[in-house]
C-alpha cells in the first residue's frame, strides 16, 4: 500500500445547506477502482486509486491492489494487465477500507461515471459491516456531456484525455485513471466558470443545469448571494415578468435552468434579460416582500398576480328579518361575514357545508319584518326536499330561525364544532350505505368550511394582536394591524422594507382583498413557531397558537372516499 500524505481527519459529511463553499477552498478526492467485473454484488475490488487536491494543487495519493478473494476474469486481465498472482500478496478490502475512508474522510467524491465507483465502495463497506458512506458527489461524465459534447465524438476518459492533452493519460490502472480524472476535473471547472459556476453547489448542479436550452444565461445569476429574499425575472424594457421568493436566491434561481419544468419557465427565459434580487433577512419577509410585489406590479408570468381580483365573501344579512347566505364581492356595512376566501367557488362549497346542517332559506325574495306567506305560494325546491326553511310561503317560528342564524353566525366566527360534527356524521352514515359520490361531496364542503375557517381565526389572531413586536432567533418583526412594519437582524445590517406595506384596514371591518395574503403569510409562521417566539410590547391580546384544525377527520372506508373535482 503506498503511504499517503497530509490525509484529512474523518468527519461529518457536508450537507447541501454548505455547498456554497468556493471551488477553490473544496477539497475534492478523485477515486478510481479497477474491479473483476461489473456487478457489485458479485464482483469485487482488485485496485483502489485516490487522488486528493485542492485548488489545484495536489494534496497526497493513495494507491493500492486489492486481493479479491477471486480470480480475476482474463477479459479483465487483458484490460488492465491485473493477474492472480499480481495481487496474490495484496490485502484484502476488509483491511483497507479503515485507511482508505480515513484519507477520503469529508471531502467531495469524484470519479468518472461516480456511481459505479461508489456503489462498489458501499457495498464492500456493507459486507465489512461499516457505516454507509454518503459523500457530496462530482461525476465528471455528467459535466463532460453538458460542457464539451459537441467537441469530442464520445465522454470516454480515454478519448477526453487525448481530445484535450491532458497531463496524465488512463491506462485502466486506478491510479493513472483518477490521476488523468483529476486534469479533466480542473479542465471541467474552469470550461464551467464561463456558466457562472463558481461554488461548490453550482458544479453539483450544473450536470442538470448546464443541458438546458437557456444554459447561456446562467451567467445572469452569478451575482446572486445564497441568502433569504426576493428575485425579478426582467424582460425587454425592464418588464418585470415574475416575481418569486427563496430562501437560498443563488440556489432557487439557477434551478429553473434544470429541475423546473413547469410550462411557463421555458418562454419566461426566453424573454429574461436580467436577474434582479433583493436580499432580505429572514424568508418570513422574504415571503411578504413577494406578496406585496406580485399585488403591485402584477407579472405576467406569476399566475398568483390577479389571484386577488376572484376572492370574494360569504355573507351573513344578520339585519335582515330573515337573514340568509350569499357570496358577495366586496364585505357590506352590516352583517357577519367569512373571508376573503380564494374564490367563488370555495366560497359556495362553505355555504353548502353550513346549508347543510342548518336550514336556513335559499331563495333571495325580499321579505319584510312583517311578512305574511301566502297561502297559495309553492315553496322553493329546496325546501320541497326538506333541507331548508321557506318563510316566503311556510310559516317558520321566528325564534327558531334566529336560533339557527345565531348558529351560522358562530360559524363563519370560526366556531366548527357544530357544522363538522354534523358533517362527519353524514359522511359516516352515506358510507355505511355506499352512497361514496354524495359522501366525497360532503368531504369537500367540510374541507371548504374548516380550512375557511381557520384563515378565519388565524387573521383574526394577528389582527387582535394590533402592534407588538415578534422576534425568532436573531430576527424581530414588527407588526400592526395584520401587516409588516419593519424587520431587523442581528445577522445583518438594519434596512428599512423595500416594499411599502399596504394601507391600514379598517380594524371594525372584514379584512380587505388586498390584505389577506400578507396577514396569513405573517400569522402561519407565528402559528407553526409559536412556541418559540418571544413577543414584545403587544398592544392587543396575542393568540398564539391558534386552536382550531384543517384536518378532516378519517373514516372507515377513506379509501373509497375521493374527493370532487
Amino acid at each position: 500500500m503506498t503511504p499517503v500524505s497530509t490525509p484529512s481527519s474523518p468527519g461529518l459529511q457536508r450537507s447541501f445547506d454548505d455547498l456554497g463553499t468556493p471551488l477553490a477552498d473544496t477539497t475534492f478526492c478523485v477515486l478510481d477502482l479497477e474491479t473483476t467485473g461489473g456487478h457489485r454484488s458479485t464482483d469485487t475490488i482488485t485496485e483502489i486509486g485516490v487522488v486528493k487536491v485542492r485548488g489545484g494543487q495536489c494534496l497526497g495519493t493513495f494507491q493500492t491492489l486489492v486481493n479479491p478473494g477471486r480470480a480475476i476474469p482474463p477479459r479483465i486481465t487483458v484490460l488492465t494487465g491485473l493477474t492472480d498472482a499480481l495481487v496474490a500478496d495484496a490485502p484484502r478490502i476488509e483491511s483497507v477500507l479503515g485507511t482508505l475512508m480515513e484519507f477520503l474522510g469529508d471531502a467531495v467524491l469524484v470519479a468518472h461515471n461516480v456511481g459505479f465507483d461508489l456503489g462498489f465502495l458501499r457495498a464492500a463497506l456493507e459486507r465489512s459491516g461499516r457505516a454507509r458512506y454518503s459523500p457530496v458527489t462530482i461525476d465528471t461524465v455528467a459535466l463532460a456531456r453538458r460542457l464539451v459534447r459537441d467537441e469530442v465524438p464520445d465522454c470516454k476518459l480515454g478519448t477526453l484525455a487525448s481530445r484535450f492533452r491532458l497531463d496524465h493519460r488512463p491506462s485502466h490502472r486506478a491510479l493513472d485513471d483518477a490521476l488523468a480524472t483529476t486534469d479533466l476535473l480542473h479542465l471541467l471547472i474552469e470550461r464551467a466558470s464561463g456558466l457562472g459556476v463558481v461554488g461548490l453547489d453550482d458544479l453539483a448542479a450544473l450536470a442538470k443545469l448546464a443541458g438546458h436550452p437557456q444554459a447561456a444565461k446562467l451567467s445572469l445569476t452569478t451575482s446572486l448571494p445564497r441568502t433569504p429574499g426576493v428575485y425579478l425575472f426582467r424582460g425587454h424594457d425592464d418588464e418585470v415578468l415574475y416575481v418569486g421568493k427563496a430562501t437560498n436566491l443563488r440556489q432557487r434561481v439557477r434551478s429553473y435552468f434544470g429541475s423546473d419544468d413547469r410550462r411557463k419557465v421555458g418562454p419566461m427565459l426566453r424573454e429574461t434579460r436580467r436577474v434582479d434580487h433583493l436580499e432580505l433577512p429572514d424568508p418570513l419577509t422574504a415571503a411578504v416582500i413577494e406578496q406585496r410585489l406580485i399585488a403591485r406590479v402584477l407579472p405576467r408570468y406569476n399566475r398568483a398576480g390577479t389571484r386577488a381580483d376572484r376572492y370574494c365573501y360569504v355573507r351573513l344579512d344578520t339585519e335582515a328579518p330573515w337573514p340568509r347566505l350569499a357570496v358577495v364581492r366586496e364585505p357590506s356595512a352590516a352583517g357577519a361575514h367569512l373571508g376573503p376566501l380564494p374564490s367563488r367557488t370555495v366560497a359556495t362549497l362553505v355555504i353548502e357545508a353550513i346549508q347543510s346542517v342548518v336550514p336556513l332559506r335559499r331563495c333571495s325574495t325580499r321579505l319584510s319584518r312583517r311578512h305574511v306567506p301566502d297561502p297559495v305560494a309553492a315553496p322553493c325546491s329546496a325546501a320541497q326536499l326538506g333541507v331548508a326553511w321557506c318563510p316566503c310561503a311556510d310559516h317558520v317560528d321566528p325564534r327558531v330561525y334566529r336560533d339557527a342564524v345565531e348558529t351560522a353566525r358562530r360559524a363563519l366566527a370560526g366556531e366548527v364544532d357544530h357544522i363538522s360534527g354534523a358533517l362527519v356524521a353524514k359522511m359516516a352514515d352515506l358510507v355505511a350505505q355506499q352512497r361514496f359520490e354524495e359522501a366525497a361531496l360532503t368531504r369537500d364542503r367540510l374541507a371548504a368550511f374548516l380550512t375557511a375557517a381557520r384563515r378565519h381565526r388565524l387573521v383574526e389572531a394577528l389582527r387582535a394582536a394590533e402592534r407588538c413586536t415578534v422576534v425568532l432567533g436573531s430576527v424581530s418583526w414588527v407588526i400592526e394591524h395584520g401587516r409588516l412594519i419593519d424587520v431587523s437582524s442581528a445577522d445583518t445590517a438594519v434596512r428599512r422594507l423595500p416594499v411599502d406595506p399596504p394601507e391600514s384596514a379598517p380594524v371594525a371591518a372584514p379584512l380587505g382583498r388586498a390584505h389577506i395574503d400578507e396577514a396569513l403569510c405573517l400569522a402561519r409562521h407565528f402559528d407553526t413557531h409559536a412556541a418559540r417566539l418571544t413577543v414584545h410590547g403587544c398592544t392587543g391580546v396575542w393568540a398564539f397558537p391558534v386552536n382550531v384544525s384543517d384536518t378532516l377527520p378519517r373514516l372507515d372506508r377513506p379509501d373509497r372516499i375521493q374527493l370532487a373535482g
